[in-house]
């Protein structure tokens, strides 16, 4: 289960360099469900997500280099490229913040996971993040790629 929130930004951190930062790509293969391929640095992997917003079933499956790379040349849409900064909040919680790159540069989001859906409506964000996207599947990278 995904329980998550998620926000457009209005100012990147200033440190952000000090935080972890992932160099990812993502296709999409379906839609309705979502079946994506992921590239996290040298990690690869296929994920179902179920409909929904903020809660959403979610199964991650590993996938060899391979695998990964025979699938990329069947995804509908575009490649989505970002780097992801891990940025730690308050509560045990972290920000992922997703800075787009390619086509959908200068898009920055920020996404915080939760775990039950009491912590994420009680949620307040830190003054950096800007408009809450969460109900918005507009922004859902699935959506992105098809742009």
């Amino acid at each position: 289960m995904e329980i998550e929130r998620k926000y457009l930004v209005k100012s990147i951190p200033e440190n952000l360099k000090d935080y972890p930062c992932r160099v990812m790509e993502q296709g999409y293969l379906n839609i309705a469900p979502v079946i994506r391929i992921r590239k996290d640095n040298d990690n690869f992997e296929l994920t179902y997500k179920s409909k929904g917003l903020m809660v959403r079933e979610e199964y991650n499956l590993p996938l060899t280099k391979e695998a990964y790379e025979h699938l990329l040349l069947k995804i509908d849409g575009r490649l989505i490229k970002k780097r992801r900064y891990m940025i730690p909040l308050e509560g045990n919680l972290t920000v992922e913040l997703d800075v787009f790159e390619g086509e959908l540069a200068p898009l920055i989001l920020a996404e915080v996971e939760f775990p039950d859906e009491d912590s994420a409506l009680s949620f307040t964000p830190p003054d950096w993040f800007g408009e809450d996207v969460t109900f918005s599947g507009k922004y859902h990278n699935s959506h992105l790629s098809r742009l």
